[in-house]
């Protein structure tokens, strides 16, 4: 399948329109307006959301990635990784999986590092069959509402 990607940003209609309901297939518990919120602070610490289109200019899956500075090196680190239930198995996720190996490659990065969630055995399959490996656990604790900055958005993805 013949796909284009491009990058979209937090003010593009094509955000709310295209990118939102492909994000909230992952994370169905984030409401339109808190995607709109972290959507613009995660564009503004760096994150890049990228479509995946189909030659009729539908809107087959959505890659959001970073580049960051480790001490384990330079790596491009994808927050999400989704593709249209509708067009999965079709070469949309490998598509864009090959689009973000390139921009790494380009950014000057060691590797491209992701989570999984860990019931998600489908994710895990498509990971293991495109070379990579589980070599990590990442940890993580809820902080009750009490133990929070004020002023900090309480968004939680």
């Amino acid at each position: 399948m013949e796909l284009i990607t491009e990058d979209v940003t937090p003010d593009d209609p094509r955000m709310a329109a295209e990118v939102e309901p492909l994000i909230r297939t992952l994370r169905p518990a984030l409401s339109a307006e808190a995607f709109a919120v972290f959507a613009a602070e995660a564009h503004r610490q760096g994150l890049v959301f990228t479509l995946a289109r189909d030659p009729r200019g539908r809107c087959l899956g959505v890659a959001t990635h970073r580049v960051l500075a480790t001490s384990r090196g330079r790596l491009l680190f994808v927050d999400d990784l989704v593709t249209d239930p509708a067009a999965r198995s079709r070469g949309v996720g490998a598509h864009l999986l090959a689009e973000l190996e390139s921009r790494a490659r380009r950014a000057g990065c060691d590797r491209i590092e992701l989570d999984s969630g860990v019931a998600n055995h489908g994710a895990h399959r498509f990971y293991h069959a495109h070379r990579m490996s589980i070599t990590a656990f990442h940890f993580g604790r809820e902080l009750p509402a009490r133990e929070r900055r004020p002023g900090a958005s309480g968004m939680r993805t």
